[in-house]
């Protein structure tokens, strides 16, 4: 059984997947903006007879809430933290990295700059509302399951992790899709408002559906790493990376 220890116990014990974990994160995160970012696809929905518009994003973010979760609750709120800031910062990096390289003169033999420009071009609107949603919901989401463990004595996983991402992921969408969408060109209120639903169920759900991986990857690393860390005497601001 692993060892029930404080948040102030964690910071003199090295952990040995915390790394790959926090390089998992980040992985997505940068991916899911890359790729993701901007684009709203449809499904057809057969017993509404209609199709259903959504971010394309939606497919592989979640993830990045799954992973959030399994940091909260196997190295804290304050280990979750850390790797928040260094998602933030890379994402950050990227966005300043897109700009700088899609702004440089191309050489006269090389004619893919519209598409290039098109795939990584970087609006700064977009930017803002992607860094901003992401910072602010997934410190919701390590918050709500950080309180939710010490409420539950460590109990349900299932419904921290569901009800964080509820709570989480509400944040990121109401703070993303107003802010990057609200009144630009070929985006009507009524889009913004049925991706940004959309988008909200649709991580939910994945969360719900990826709730046996998260109870897999959680047991797993707290036999290996020793520990269960309940998040009793931590200071919960986010204006800090120490862990």
């Amino acid at each position: 059984m692993p060892a029930q220890v404080s948040a102030h116990e964690v910071a003199a014990r090295h952990f040995r997947y915390f790394d790959f974990v926090m390089a998992a994160f980040v992985a997505i995160i940068l991916l899911s903006n890359v790729v993701g970012a901007g684009k709203v696809a449809q499904v057809w929905l057969p017993g509404f007879d209609v199709w259903w518009p959504f971010g394309a994003g939606i497919l592989f973010f979640p993830l990045s809430y799954v992973i959030g979760d399994v940091l909260t609750e196997v190295y804290g709120y304050a280990g979750a933290r850390r790797v928040i800031w260094a998602g933030t910062v890379a994402v950050l990096f990227m966005a300043l990295m897109s700009w700088v390289v899609v702004a440089l003169p191309p050489a006269p033999s090389w004619t893919n700059q519209g598409a290039y420009e098109t795939i990584f071009g970087q609006v700064p609107r977009i930017v803002l509302a992607s860094v901003c949603a992401f910072w602010a919901g997934e410190f919701v989401n390590s918050y709500v399951l950080a309180r939710m463990k010490v409420w539950t004595r460590g109990k349900a996983l299932w419904a921290r992790t569901i009800g964080s991402t509820i709570a989480g992921q509400g944040v990121d969408s109401l703070i993303f899709y107003p802010l990057a969408f609200w009144g630009a060109a070929g985006w009507t209120n009524e889009l913004v408002i049925t991706v940004l639903l959309t988008q909200w169920l649709f991580k939910v759900s994945w969360e719900v559906i990826l709730t046996p991986v998260t109870y897999l990857v959680v047991g797993f690393l707290k036999r290996r790493e020793g520990v269960d860390i309940f998040d009793k005497d931590t200071d919960f601001t986010p204006f800090t990376a120490q862990v």
